[in-house]
């Protein structure tokens, strides 16, 4: 058995900006064009590749030990997991990522709370359900494919 780390860093549109992260951090990560097994200076480090939609489960089932990933994809599995830290980087800029909850302009919805008994459409099933749950409202919440806020 190992005694190394099995650390899960986003591949994609985020393995850039994480890996300048790390960097800044005094971690020397190398990667290649194609490489899902990134090496580093550390050898206490077993860094994997792994889309960010996939790392919270696979800390959950104890294939990798900790990672990065968006709340949001930790919250869309519905994993048991300690969030550790909140590092605020995206893709594009240094801000966290913003979700919000929209109506049109006309609606008469003007608060969560009279989101009670509605239909909810959204990406974020379990995102949703959890802040509808925080918020005390119960509502119909279903998947919608992209750009949601279009169909309102």
């Amino acid at each position: 058995m190992s005694n190394s780390l099995k650390i899960a860093l986003p591949k994609g549109s985020l393995q850039k900006p994480t890996l300048d992260l790390l960097e800044k951090a005094g971690y020397n990560i190398y990667t290649s064009d194609r490489g899902l097994r990134p090496s580093s200076d550390d050898d206490s480090l077993d860094i994997y590749m792994i889309r960010a939609q996939e790392i919270a489960r696979y800390i959950e089932q104890g294939f990798i030990d900790c990672g990065i990933t968006g709340l949001d994809w930790a919250y869309g599995h519905d994993v048991d997991l300690v969030d550790l830290a909140e590092l605020p980087y995206s893709r594009a800029s240094t801000r966290p990522t913003r979700w919000v909850l929209v109506v049109p302009e006309d609606s008469p919805v003007k608060t969560v709370q009279d989101l009670e008994g509605k239909h909810i459409a959204t990406e974020g099933i379990e995102i949703t359900k959890r802040y509808l749950a925080e918020k005390g409202v119960k509502a119909s919440v279903e998947f919608s494919w992209g750009a949601t806020e279009v169909k309102v």
